[in-house]
């Protein structure tokens, strides 16, 4: 199939590109949000396609996967056909609702002709999807490989942006955390975060590296630490798990779901998590057993292959 989608969220994309179809990728002059074309620091194929809104209007184009609701739009303008009517199409929802946990109501909740595929069951849970035909597709992760050596007795944090989303994202509990082990935190716009949090430098050190740097890095700390109160399930702890390592998350959203016993330790009781943090990082053996129960767990659920299968089925049904 010849698939329309914006590059919007890289990590999502680069496993969704890995199937064997042809992705049309919009491109503007600017690579602004709506054409940022090809990523830059991710490995796509070649089956991945510069396309600018010209060119998209006498594209052949057999299905439109939507992220983001103005989207609807832009294919209408762009080539000039409806999703939903002229073209076949689906909305993928990354996030968890956002104005109120229950009555946040979906942008397509009022029509039927676009199914609503969200990555997780809490977050179909959760949305009001009102007539919409929806599903879950979970995430699928292209294996880093088991690259955990957790020669370094800290703990890993990767969150993007963590003064502005503060508590979302637990920013104000990493004070506490740094209290139990001392923390290196990976992101976009961490500069500044341990200053922010009257923390010392030791106690708290930042990180923005290239994705092609990230996964090692954070593969040399002792163990995972997910202080996310609301949002879907990250990406980073899939991986972090697939790396091999052990984890320590709030019991929010899926991770439940996502870290089985064994895997790690996940709780909403900041003493129980502090506990688990100081234990990984002193007994390295017990934090190696962990971690290798993490990886096959994360491997049985949230493989790539298993990903592409699912999405290979809603497609072809969609465009039947």
């Amino acid at each position: 199939m010849n698939i329309l989608i914006w590059h919007v969220h890289g990590s999502w994309l680069t496993s969704f590109v890995q199937g064997p179809h042809t992705y049309l990728v919009p491109v503007t002059p600017d690579r602004g949000p709506d054409g940022l074309g090809r990523a830059r620091t991710w490995t796509w194929p070649a089956s991945v396609r510069e396309r600018t809104p010209d060119e998209l209007r006498g594209a052949e184009i057999d299905l439109v996967v939507l992220q983001r609701p103005h989207e609807i739009e832009l294919v209408h303008a762009w080539t000039g056909r409806r999703p939903g009517k002229d073209v076949p199409a689906v909305y993928v929802e990354h996030n968890s609702p956002h104005e109120t946990p229950v009555d946040t109501r979906h942008t397509l909740a009022d029509r039927s002709d676009i199914p609503v595929v969200h990555v997780t069951h809490f977050n179909r849970l959760m949305w009001d999807n009102g007539r919409a035909p929806t599903g879950v597709i979970e995430h699928g992760i292209i294996d880093p490989g088991p690259l955990w050596t957790g020669t370094e007795p800290r703990a890993a944090v990767v969150v993007n942006e963590p003064v502005r989303r503060g508590r979302t994202t637990g920013t104000d509990l990493l004070p506490a955390f740094a209290g139990a082990v001392p923390l290196d935190v990976f992101g976009m716009r961490t500069r500044g975060l341990a200053a922010h949090l009257e923390l010392t430098e030791d106690r708290c050190r930042t990180y923005d590296l290239p994705q092609d740097e990230l996964h090692r890095a954070m593969a040399r700390r002792r163990v995972y630490l997910h202080p996310v109160r609301w949002t879907s399930l990250g990406l980073s702890l899939l991986e972090a798990m697939f790396l091999g390592m052990p984890v320590v998350a709030l019991g929010t959203t899926e991770v439940r779901e996502a870290v089985p016993p064994g895997a790690g330790v996940v709780s909403n009781r900041p003493e129980v998590l502090n506990h688990a943090l100081r234990r990984f990082v002193a007994d390295p053996a017990h934090a190696e057993d962990t971690g290798r129960r993490a990886r096959e767990a994360a491997g049985d659920r949230y493989g790539v292959q298993r990903f592409l299968d699912d999405w290979d089925r809603l497609m072809k049904e969609v465009t039947r």
